[in-house]
């Protein structure tokens, strides 16, 4: 851990999971200044913090985490971010990558067939206004047919209590109508992959993995739906800032006391976009279980099975160290560890999956949480590589249609409406994911389990 001494009218240090290269990388965008102001909070406690994953966000930087004291501490958006919820959903089959054999290329296909995938896009599963309701205020549950075992393999269940779906606004439910069960576009997919290597065979069992086993990463949010929650209450916090005496120093970390009526009005739809993401993520699962129907058969399907289900753009509330904390998570995964009560009861002795994606031609890491994470981030690990590059940087350096080629080559089938959106995930625009899962192993918050490789993606 690096920190950033408190000074000016920072009111704790920042402190950063890093080693000596990355922090030289994480200095060349704005991240380390965010992290500053974000430290100007009202109620802020402790540290603010910066995972390894780190890059430059929209008022926090991606991949940090603040925890702010109640009632009085403030909730920010900007801590949170436009896709509430974005989150990661594994499924495991129960097949090998060898009994895929010739099927892996009909299987990706399949599912960027029943996935709907880009920008904008909807045709997904179009909701009443009463099924909205639902969905809104019990996520995944007011959906029929789901497994309770799905439900308990959800953090939170795929429930926050405290939403109200009359917090979101008419904008923000036209957006999300037809978009349950869509992927959207950016960093967002659907990854086919094998248990590459398994580092904790204990913690491998618990989750039900083994080497050459395939799996199914989902990667996605609350769409339009969020996105609208976001702005709705970044221009309604924007303005009521002098009502409450906050000056800050980036109008993009606008903010409320999380106690009064604008902090519980943001906290309660922020809760309804994040249970509409569960559903989202629910609804995804099933399209592929259809997908794997159509190509394996029933029985692959019926034996495809929910790892587990979290998030990493959410603010929850949460008892700390004997104190009630507003914590958000922006780019930043919960990692509580064994013995837990808010993990389920077959994980408990193992700690609580964290997926850590790399990029589409490197590694994805399944991780365990450990008591350093209690003691160093307030139960949080990171949640990705993070970028290096922009989307833009990344389009300069190659065409889409030529990263599809070698993607190709090396044993990867890419789906992709967009060549443009493809290329701006190319794997050399994001840090190395060994290292930052290896810096959070060495903190103490995390523990590997197992390495996952690609060898499909559906992509918006």
């Amino acid at each position: 851990m690096w920190e950033l001494p408190a000074s000016g009218p920072m009111r704790v240090p920042g402190r950063v999971f890093a080693d000596a290269e990355l922090v030289d990388a994480i200095g060349e965008d704005g991240s380390l200044e965010q992290l500053r102001n974000v430290a100007t909070l009202p109620g802020v406690v402790d540290a603010v913090l910066a995972m390894p994953d780190v890059h430059q966000g929209y008022g926090f930087p991606v991949g940090g985490v603040a925890a702010t004291e109640m009632p009085d501490g403030v909730v920010s958006p900007g801590g949170v971010g436009f896709d509430v919820n974005c989150g990661v959903r594994l499924l495991a089959a129960p097949f090998a990558v060898g009994e895929l054999g010739g099927g892996r290329e009909a299987l990706v296909h399949e599912i960027s067939r029943a996935v709907p995938a880009g920008t904008g896009r909807g045709s997904g599963l179009s909701l009443s206004e009463e099924e909205l309701e639902a969905v809104l205020a019990d996520g995944p549950r007011a959906l029929d047919g789901v497994e309770a075992e799905d439900i308990e393999l959800t953090e939170s269940r795929g429930r926050l209590e405290s939403a109200d779906p009359s917090a979101v606004s008419a904008r923000a439910r036209e957006r999300g109508a037809d978009q349950l069960g869509t992927l959207g576009s950016g960093n967002h997919f659907v990854e086919v992959q094998r248990v590459d290597e398994v580092h904790d065979r204990a913690a491998a069992e618990a989750l039900g993995l083994r080497e050459g086993q395939v799996t199914v990463l989902i990667h996605s949010g609350s769409r339009g739906l969020g996105h609208q929650v976001c702005t709705d209450f970044v221009k309604r916090f924007d303005a009521a800032g002098d009502r409450y005496g906050i000056r800050l120093p980036d109008r993009q970390l606008s903010c409320a006391p999380a106690s009064s009526e604008d902090g519980r009005s943001y906290l309660a739809a922020m809760a309804a976009a994040a249970n509409f993401a569960w559903a989202n993520r629910q609804l995804i699962a099933a399209r592929i279980r259809k997908a794997i129907t159509a190509v394996l058969g029933a029985e692959a399907a019926a034996g495809t099975r929910q790892v587990y289900d979290v998030a990493h753009n959410v603010a929850k509330v949460e008892c700390h160290g004997a104190r009630d904390l507003c914590v958000h998570r922006k780019g930043a995964t919960r990692a509580f560890p064994p013995g837990s009560s808010e993990i389920p009861e077959r994980y408990r002795d193992a700690g609580q999956p964290v997926f850590i994606p790399g990029s589409m031609g490197t590694a994805s890491y399944v991780l365990a949480g450990r008591p350093g994470a209690m003691e160093h981030s307030f139960g949080t690990a990171c949640h990705g590589a993070g970028r290096l590059l922009s989307r833009t940087a990344a389009r300069k350096q190659i065409k889409g249609a030529e990263l599809r080629r070698r993607l190709e080559q090396d044993g990867i089938v890419v789906r992709s409406p967009s060549n443009r959106g493809l290329a701006e995930e190319a794997p050399f625009a994001y840090k190395d994911v060994d290292k930052v899962v290896e810096i959070v192993e060495c903190a103490g918050v995390a523990v590997r389990v197992a390495r996952l490789r690609p060898i499909g993606v559906v992509k918006g």
